[in-house]
């Protein structure tokens, strides 16, 4: 890939977003994880709503890998079998599922992947990129086509009734058919985790989990979030019920631009 970029030639496959943080030595943060396993995500952020009652789920300081049938328990810190989940170790428990989960399990070829890297293009020289422009500059601005893009599109929540048809989604289609090839990458990269797409289309377009997931524009009350929020492992986004256009305008380029940042809007 250093020597691709290097030669200013483009690399056909696209990564996991967090692997551009790796390069560029971003700190991964724990909403990172909800973009390659959402369900861990949200069991992880449901602990702390357990309170006390914690100490009696029976959860330690490990991890189980299963590797072609066979199940390896994985200590998370030394000695990590023997210590007890708490409310007070919580934080440090999270902790160390998300630099395993984002890291540690493969540690060793992430390695050697950025030493590799950085041989042929020194460290310093990306300090200049966010991750969202280091994966442009190394795959390129995707061709977006807009009607496949709007034909493959799915709704649902708030404009499951209407569809396409909805004042919110004709704002919505108006507005990214505005922009340019770059902010209409970004938006993709902001619901989907990456700028790929699939040479087949949108409609072959896939979740993190392999299977066909559509583009998905799901309406939410304004009450629910005030800014549009992704969910990529879904491919979906949940966009407010605005009644202005210039609304939608302004909070969606927000989004986008907040999201190349690491933070989350909310």
């Amino acid at each position: 890939m250093g020597k691709a970029m290097f030669d200013r030639q483009l690399v056909k496959g696209h990564m996991v977003k967090h692997m551009y943080k790796h390069i560029l030595g971003w700190p991964i943060m724990f909403n990172d994880l909800k973009d390659i396993d959402e369900e861990y995500y949200n069991s992880l952020k449901g602990l702390k709503d357990l309170g006390a009652d914690l100490e009696y789920v029976g959860i330690d300081f490990t991890a189980t890998e299963e590797t072609l049938g066979v199940k390896q328990t994985v200590e998370l810190i030394p000695n990590g079998a023997d210590v007890d989940v708490t409310q007070e170790n919580l934080p440090e428990y999270i902790e160390a599922c998300l630099k395993y989960r984002m890291l540690g399990r493969y540690e060793a070829q992430v390695n050697e992947l950025l030493l590799g890297f950085f041989d042929v293009i020194p460290e310093p020289l990306l300090t200049i990129f966010d991750f969202q422009e280091l994966e442009l500059l190394m795959c390129g601005l995707p061709s977006i086509e807009m009607e496949d893009w709007k034909k493959h599109t799915e709704y649902s929540g708030e404009y499951d009734r209407d569809g396409p048809n909805h004042d919110v989604c004709v704002w919505f289609w108006e507005v990214v058919s505005e922009y340019d090839q770059e902010l209409k990458a970004r938006l993709l990269q902001f619901v989907t985790g990456t700028s790929g797409v699939p040479a087949k289309g949108f409609g072959s377009l896939q979740g993190n989990d392999g299977n066909v997931r559509k583009f998905t524009v799901h309406g939410v009350t304004l009450e629910t979030c005030v800014y549009p929020r992704s969910h990529t492992c879904f491919n979906r986004i949940d966009l407010p019920l605005y009644e202005e256009r210039e609304e939608l305008e302004e909070k969606l380029k927000i989004a986008i631009t907040m999201a190349s940042t690491g933070f989350d809007i909310e």
